[in-house]
């Protein structure tokens, strides 16, 4: 009785870390979109409050012993917290800049440019069926963004930037984790100051610090309160993650997040009012079967090596 009693504590803790990781990752989207067209905050310096918490937060997380920093060369960081800049401030103007619905498939993008960069640049190679689910990923989104109403070129400049950049970023922190033999939480906690040096040198040149619009400008106590908010949620989204990888399968994490991708699409018609055609609808389900077709075949050939392993004599 004692271990079913303790199975189903377990069950209960990893459903409500579930939970929370889901109110936690849609309320970042909704929110920041929200501090973007009710308050017009500079995207640059949302993403420096973003850091500057999320450093804080795990400083503190480090002082509770929920992890142990481990002393890491600056140098081989650099390249890694420009990319981290990068892909944050990108993703942000896109979210700025896009309605959620093609904000949200973009970001879908990620997994056939990592694909690219892992085929061309590390000479990795990728089964023939992972390779076909390329295809309705990249229609899907082609789709969508083609018979989107709200279209906005600048917004899908920075969507293709943020793509990039986020995929450069990915293959980089695998890399790196395996590098310096750290996990993701200790990659953080260097990176996150290093990264919110460099955009806090970076800003003047392309927001204002001061007066209307900066962010030491006469922002009401509301906006103020948003904006930390939103930097704290982004802390819990980051640690939400963690946690998730480290208590429940690939499978859990994969499944789940096709779930978010779903609510956060559904959410941003309804709170935004974003247009939706019919064609847009079809660009939406082709990339979803896309995504969910990759995640199958790529866990089925995880389990499939891990059995050989197993059976090797």
């Amino acid at each position: 009785m004692a271990s079913l009693a303790d199975r189903v504590r377990g069950n209960g803790r990893i459903a409500a870390g579930l939970l929370f990781n889901l109110l936690v990752s849609i309320c970042i989207v909704f929110l920041n979109k929200w501090i973007y067209v009710h308050h017009g905050f500079p995207n640059m310096s949302l993403t420096l409050v973003h850091f500057m918490v999320t450093w804080l937060g795990l400083y503190i997380c480090q002082k509770l012993d929920i992890f142990a920093p481990k002393s890491l060369p600056p140098s081989k960081l650099l390249l890694l917290a420009l990319s981290f800049c990068g892909f944050v401030v990108f993703t942000n103007l896109s979210l700025q800049n896009n309605t959620i619905g093609t904000y949200q498939l973009a970001k879908a993008m990620t997994t056939p440019v990592i694909i690219a960069i892992q085929t061309f640049c590390y000479q990795k190679t990728f089964s023939t069926r992972i390779q076909l689910t390329l295809i309705p990923i990249t229609l899907g989104v082609i789709l969508n963004s083609y018979y989107d109403v709200k279209f906005n070129f600048l917004g899908m400049v920075f969507a293709a930037l943020g793509v990039l950049v986020t995929s450069l970023y990915q293959v980089w922190v695998g890399a790196k984790q395996h590098e310096l033999q750290v996990n993701s939480m200790q990659l953080l906690y260097y990176q996150a100051p290093m990264s919110s040096a460099m955009l806090l040198v970076t800003v003047p040149f392309f927001e204002p610090m001061f007066g209307e619009g900066g962010i030491f400008g006469p922002w009401s106590v509301s906006a103020l309160l948003m904006v930390l908010l939103s930097g704290v949620i982004a802390f819990m989204v980051n640690l939400s993650i963690y946690w998730i990888i480290g208590n429940t399968s690939p499978v859990t994490y994969n499944m789940f997040g096709h779930f978010k991708f779903c609510i956060t699409l559904f959410g941003g018609y309804v709170l935004f009012k974003d247009p939706l055609s019919i064609n847009q609808g079809l660009g939406i389900l082709c990339t979803l079967f896309g995504i969910l077709a990759y995640t199958h075949f790529k866990l089925s050939e995880q389990e499939g090596g891990k059995s050989k392993l197993v059976q090797r004599p």
